[in-house]
């Protein structure tokens, strides 16, 4: 126990110290953790280190996946679902089948359904890996894409390495693994949309913060538990619990509880994000033991991780480059139709207006109905901010190189390897192959991509994207205090506890109309996170001063 309690005290401070001394020598912390625990593994008290994989991909995906899609910007994810939903469904099923025929070929007798299988196991992007990107000065929407992707293809791609399994031991079936996919999901995003309203409904009611916390440390696997039993993805009801949960918090929690829950997940990422790494370099000498237990050739093995990490990255960026060119299509018709939105948006101040517009788009000859109207005009509203946001954040070349190279893969690759039944055809080479992809993976493009990124980004005049965020400020504190004047101030010899009650009610209102801007995507997503925290910090501030006089 005494042994136990000192390698977890220790992989700590290997985390902090690895997180704080990582940016500072250029290198991503990540990559310092994978090293300092490939070098840990040679010692000989670590020689023989095996991690359950069952531990990896349902104790500890389910709350990193979680996390990220709470803080996930709702609007951004809704504008980049087409590419997002591509890069995690598609692609992911076609590298998997190129990298099916490629292992078929490069490891004898394997089979075409166990390259698939190895080929699920290499083809998603990992959700820990793709933080390092986020170090980095590249475009928002290459970010939210990334972002997107990551939290979504791991569950199809342990859906399409289930099914290979599966196949491997019987008939495969085409129709049976689109269906088997299609329950998985379908089943998954109810399960998490019904567990992430049932989570809001219940932690409104607890105003303890520290108990709000720890309820939402169990939410990612009351989401995901259900799920696996059920046959579905557990991982993507997780996720679906995240996105309802960060998208309603804001509107049914209270800003004590919101500050509580950012605080101790970011602790509870760091952690688990950094233990990933490091248990994914532990592994190293396990896994070549295996290798040359079963006399395998190691050097073999390296070489066909090289060629499918160099056939993974052709696949994506031929997948990238038509992305690109539908996403350019749709940013030209928003400009060619951002005319008659806005026209028709204009025409919304009126009555006579909206059933004007209204019926120009909808072709309808009776009057609608005051809730028609109402959602017509927040689809209008909606729609022009979309065309506002895809002409000033377009994709090129270099956003498209951004996409390309920061697809890295991870220790999610190891964990899913590790899950192949024991009688799979060279099983211990097929895990060293998804090793090596993984390190090498981390290596090249985890180690490249911040210089890469500094070479091909054009300079970017820091005055204009100064003024730029200066006048989204602006037009914010515009409609604070628009909200503000719309509520009459209280007689001041009512006292302080009255002033500071209109206070409250005041922010209550300026953050709705804030989240009304939200949904509709009229402003900055980080700009807009920015203000809602400082009302926040207001409302605790105020709530602090009131305890403390009353």
């Amino acid at each position: 126990m005494t042994e136990l309690l000192v390698v977890m005290v220790s992989a700590l401070l290997v985390i902090a110290a690895a997180t704080v001394v990582g940016p500072r020598l250029g290198i991503a912390a990540p990559l310092v953790l994978v090293a300092i625990g490939v070098g840990v593994s040679f010692l000989p008290a670590f020689a023989a280190v095996e991690i359950d994989p069952e531990w990896i991909l349902e104790g500890v995906l389910p709350p990193l996946l979680y996390s990220s899609a709470v803080s996930m910007p709702a609007m951004n994810f809704r504008r980049e679902f087409g590419a997002i939903s591509g890069l995690s469904v598609l692609l992911v099923v076609a590298s998997a089948l190129v990298l099916g025929l490629f292992f078929t070929v490069a490891v004898p007798e394997l089979g075409f359904t166990w390259g698939v299988a190895l080929g699920a196991i290499v083809s998603p992007t990992d959700a820990v890996a793709t933080s390092i990107i986020k170090q980095t000065s590249v475009s928002k929407r290459v970010v939210a894409m990334l972002d997107g992707e990551s939290l979504l293809n791991d569950a199809t791609a342990l859906v399409l390495l289930r099914t290979a399994i599966v196949a491997g031991a019987a008939s495969f079936s085409l129709w049976g693994a689109v269906g088997t996919f299609a329950y998985s999901v379908v089943v998954a995003l109810i399960i998490g949309v019904v567990v992430g309203w049932l989570n809001l409904a219940v932690r409104r009611r607890v105003t303890d913060s520290t108990v709000n916390t720890v309820i939402s440390f169990a939410v990612p696997f009351i989401a995901c538990v259900p799920a696996g039993l059920l046959g579905a993805s557990g991982l993507v009801a997780a996720v679906v619990a995240g996105l309802v949960t960060g998208f309603r918090a804001p509107r049914d929690l209270s800003a004590r509880n919101r500050l509580s829950d950012s605080q101790n997940w970011r602790t509870v990422e760091l952690v688990l994000e950094g233990a990933v790494f490091l248990t994914m370099g532990l592994q190293i000498q396990s896994i070549v033991k295996h290798v040359q237990d079963d006399h395998a050739g190691v050097g073999t093995a390296v070489l066909v991780a090289a060629g499918a990490l160099i056939l993974t990255i052709a696949v994506r960026a031929a997948y990238v480059g038509p992305l690109l060119g539908v996403l350019a299509s749709r940013s030209r018709h928003g400009m060619k139709v951002r005319t008659r939105v806005q026209t028709m948006h204009d025409q919304m101040g009126t009555p006579e207006g909206k059933q004007a517009a209204f019926s120009e788009v909808n072709r309808r000859a009776k009057p609608a109905s005051e809730r028609d109207l109402d959602r017509f005009a927040f689809r209008l509203t909606q729609a022009l901010a979309d065309i506002e946001y895809f002409l000033r954040e377009p994709l090129g070349w270099r956003e498209g190189t951004a996409v390309v190279w920061a697809g890295m893969r991870g220790a999610v690759t190891v964990a899913a390897a590790q899950t192949l039944p024991e009688d799979t055809p060279q099983r211990s080479v097929l895990v060293l192959i998804a090793f090596a992809v993984a390190a090498m993976s981390l290596l090249v493009q985890g180690g490249t991509i911040g210089p890469l990124l500094r070479v091909i980004t054009p300079r970017v005049d820091p005055g204009a994207v100064e003024e730029q965020v200066s006048g989204e400020r602006t037009r914010i504190m515009q409609l604070l205090r628009d909200e503000a004047e719309a509520m009459p101030e209280p007689p001041r010899e009512q006292g302080f506890a009255v002033a500071m009650k209109h206070r409250l009610t005041v922010i209550a209102a300026q953050r709705s109309a804030l989240l009304d801007a939200r949904d509709h995507g009229t402003f900055d997503a980080d700009v807009l996170a920015e203000e809602l925290a400082n009302l926040d910090a207001s409302q605790i501030a105020l709530e602090l001063r009131g305890r403390a006089s009353a």
